[in-house]
C-alpha cells in the first residue's frame, strides 16, 4: 500500500501505516523526560512515514515496513536531537559509564560486574544505578549512533557513501557491522542478553521483562542501560 518513488503521498495511503507510527513513538517515549510530548514525536514520525513512501522502491529488498519503520524512527530521532533535550550530565554519564566499561573490559578480559563499574566510577553502588537510571531515556540503542569522541560522525557515515542511496536502511544493512553488533550482543552477560531479546525481539516493556525475571521494573532498566553501554564500549572502533 506504499506509493510509487517520486508521487504524491495521499492522506489514504498514510492511514493504514499510522498504527506503526503510534506504536514506534509510545516505545520511543517510555523513559524519556515528561517534557517529551508524543504528539510531537507522532507528527516527527509521520514525516518519516511520508518521506519511505516517496523514496521507497519494491525492488531493493527491504519490505517496506522495515524501511518505512528506519525512517519513521529516525524522524523522531531527529526531533529529539533537534530539541536538545538530553542534559549535558545525561550525555556525559553515558560516555563515563561507556568508557569505564571499555577500560575494565581492556584488563579483565571479560564483562565487569556492576560493582566493578561503579568502583571504576568512583561511585557507591546505589549512585551507579542511579546513573544507569538517569541515563535510560537518552538511550535510543537501536537506531542510535555510534559516535567518536573526535565528532568524526557515526559508524554508518563512515562506512556508507554519501549519495541518495545513503538511506538509514542500507546504513543498517553493513554486513561487517550487523556481524559487529551481534558479536557484541552474544558476549553481553546473560541477563543482559535476555532484557535486549525481550525488549527488543519479544516487544515486551518493561513491566512484562521485569515479571519474567522476577525483579523490579527500576532493576530491568539499570540492565538495560548497562547493557548499552557495553554495546557502545565494544562497537567504538566501528
Amino acid at each position: 500500500m506504499y506509493t510509487a518513488k517520486g508521487t504524491l503521498v495521499t492522506r489514504h495511503a498514510i492511514e493504514p501505516y499510522l498504527p506503526l507510527v503510534r506504536r514506534a513513538a509510545a516505545r520511543m517515549i517510555v523513559g524519556l523526560p515528561a517534557s517529551v510530548e508524543m504528539d510531537d514525536l507522532i507528527q516527527a514520525g509521520v514525516m518519516g512515514l511520508m518521506d519511505a513512501m516517496q523514496r521507497y522502491e519494491p525492488g531493493q529488498g527491504a519490505p517496506f515496513e522495515s524501511f518505512a519503520m528506519q525512517r519513521v524512527r529516525g524522524a523522531m530521532l531527529d526531533e529529539l536531537r533537534g530539541a536538545d533535550w538530553v542534559p549535558r550530565s545525561v550525555r556525559k554519564g553515558q560516555r563515563d559509564i561507556a568508557a569505564a566499561v571499555h577500560a575494565l573490559e581492556q584488563r579483565l578480559q571479560r564483562a565487569p560486574l556492576d560493582a566493578e563499574i561503579a568502583q571504576h566510577l568512583g561511585l557507591a553502588l546505589e549512585e551507579y544505578h542511579a546513573l544507569l537510571t538517569d541515563v535510560r531515556g537518552a538511550q535510543l540503542v537501536y537506531a542510535d549512533e555510534y559516535e567518536g569522541d573526535e565528532g568524526e560522525g557515526s559508524y554508518l557515515d563512515r562506512h556508507v557513501a554519501p549519495d541518495d542511496k545513503a538511506d538509514p536502511w542500507a546504513q543498517l544493512s553493513d554486513r561487517r557491522f550487523r556481524e559487529a553488533l551481534v558479536g557484541a550482543i552474544e558476549g553481553l552477560p546473560e541477563r543482559e542478553q535476555y532484557v535486549m531479546a525481550m525488549y527488543y525481539d519479544e516487544d515486551m516493556n518493561l513491566r512484562e521483562i521485569a515479571a519474567v525475571l522476577g525483579v523490579t521494573e527500576s532493576r530491568v532498566c539499570q540492565l538495560h542501560s548497562q547493557a548499552v553501554a557495553r554495546l557502545r564500549a565494544k562497537l567504538k572502533g566501528w
